[in-house]
């Protein structure tokens, strides 16, 4: 469900279910009911994750679903190898979209900043192809091939996070089975939208499934995609580059000191985090030294692709750092999302990002990547990197915290029933105290009268003094951090490992 504009009372595209009148705060019978007005043509996209063997619990005060948008059905993927119905191999994962009401601080709101609109069609000569688009003049280049993934002929439907220059975009995608020996049996379309900045995209997920089920049911009718342009519709700054400036990092107040960036917040449905880390185990630990590092991250799998965007933005979120000023001299830690040989050009410039794709041909590309993600196997061809993939007892000992303080949440959920915490609140949380913890150390550190890191601060990072020193190298000189490292070692009892001025 599109919330309507107070710009644009009555708009034909707009559209006003019975959901509408719904409670903001989902019930739980509400959640697993998984109905939908789309039922034909289903979504992850809005979100709830079924993470435990009980029923997910109200949402905090902080996170409430968008009125008319928690409804959705689940997702149902048919392929090769039958129905996924709504599932991914990990598990049970449906998805609810979200808003933060928190959004509004310090005077800054993030506006809709749609500054496209498209139809993508695969025609059985030419291919993918732009069918339709607003403005006319817009440059989609390549879209055509973001928005319908590589594969997709295999699935019914899909979504797709993409980025295509400066803006980011959202298609969903459609296979509708038809009696034409001119389309091979199959019609395929995505419709989609373009924005500067992606965290808001999820809005419109309702109204893309709905409007790709349109278009193949009656092509060429595209009154609801105008009118849902010139509502939404961006006024970017003459002359600018496209970008719309995130919520600045002072403003953020108590929410970045509870939590995380609202970037973050309110950039994809609850869930996603909770299932990454039950998709990827004890191996997040490997992830997430990787996201610190800021290393160039590609996570292949096959279609449907939409839930792996979600596993690309938690990449990003084991990054997370509230400490003002740390991390501004580093690369800038973005998420591509779906990506195809058409970017090949783009990511040969990049130092630090985390995509997906479909395309198999992108492992042989090793210049273009440092750690290549296939399913749950997480590997590098770096030398230098290869140490950090394998875990130490440091690392255990995290993710065994990780665990405990989810499982004393379930517990106070069920128990007392506490609906004012939620599993995704304590991971991002988790990792970012953690991140927060290490550059504290340092800063102290380096700003002390003896700038010695030594194995008692490592230990006090929640790191591995002997494990995790090739980490730390990398972590100081990336950042920039002026200390010397040294620390205890059997064969010589102080040894200066490393001195970085």
């Amino acid at each position: 469900m599109v919330e309507q504009s107070d710009r644009a009372p009555l708009l034909d595209w707009e559209e006003v279910p019975p959901a509408e009148l719904a409670p903001a705060a989902p019930s739980p019978e509400t959640e697993g009911s998984g109905h939908s007005g789309l039922s034909s043509y289903p979504t992850e996209g809005g979100v709830r994750a079924d993470i435990s063997q009980n029923a997910s619990p109200a949402r905090p005060n902080s996170v409430t679903a968008v009125s008319g948008e928690s409804a959705h059905s689940p997702q149902k993927h048919s392929g090769p190898g039958g129905d996924a119905s709504g599932t991914d191999k990990e598990g049970d994962c449906v998805f609810h979209g979200l808003t933060v009401r928190d959004r509004r601080i310090t005077g800054w709101e993030e506006k809709d900043q749609i500054v496209a609109v498209f139809v993508v069609t695969f025609d059985t000569r030419s291919g993918n192809m732009i069918e339709w688009c607003l403005p006319q003049d817009v440059n989609l280049e390549g879209v055509e091939f973001k928005s319908m993934a590589s594969g997709s002929h295999r699935i019914s439907s899909d979504f797709i996070y993409f980025r295509k220059g400066c803006y980011f975009g959202l298609a969903c995608f459609a296979n509708m089975p038809v009696e034409s020996e001119l389309e091979r049996g199959a019609r395929m379309k995505s419709v989609g939208i373009l924005s500067p900045s992606y965290t808001l995209l999820y809005r419109y997920m309702h109204f893309l499934e709905n409007q790709v089920r349109h278009q193949l049911q009656c092509p060429g009718q595209y009154s609801p995609l105008e009118a849902f342009y010139e509502d939404k519709k961006a006024v970017l700054p003459l002359g600018g580059n496209g970008l719309v400036t995130a919520c600045p990092t002072s403003a953020l107040g108590p929410i970045v000191n509870r939590c995380m960036h609202p970037e973050m917040k309110i950039t994809h449905p609850a869930g996603c985090m909770s299932q990454f880390i039950r998709f990827f185990g004890e191996q997040i630990m490997v992830l997430w030294k990787f996201a610190l590092l800021r290393k160039r991250i590609l996570i292949f799998s096959p279609p449907p692709v939409g839930v792996v965007c979600y596993r690309v933005y938690c990449c990003c979120c084991l990054a997370n750092v509230s400490i003002p000023g740390m991390g501004i001299s580093v690369p800038e830690f973005r998420p591509f999302f779906y990506i195809n040989v058409a970017d090949i050009s783009a990511l040969e410039t990049e130092m630090s990002y985390v995509a997906c794709t479909t395309e198999k041909i992108f492992e042989e590309k090793k210049e273009l990547y440092d750690v290549y993600i296939d399913n749950q196997n997480v590997k590098t061809h770096r030398e230098s990197l290869q140490p950090l993939l394998r875990l130490n007892s440091a690392d255990r000992e995290k993710y065994r915290k990780l665990c405990e303080q989810r499982q004393l949440l379930l517990y106070s959920q069920e128990v007392d029933g506490d609906c004012a915490s939620n599993e995704e609140d304590l991971f991002i949380l988790f990792f970012m105290e953690q991140n927060n913890r290490i550059f504290q150390t340092l800063s102290e550190v380096a700003g002390s009268a003896d700038p010695t890191l030594s194995a008692e601060h490592v230990r006090a990072m929640g790191l591995d003094p002997q494990s995790d020193r090739g980490f730390l190298v990398d972590l100081l000189e990336i950042y920039g951090i002026d200390v010397m490292l040294v620390i205890d070692n059997p064969c010589c009892p102080q040894c200066c490992l490393g001195e970085l001025k």
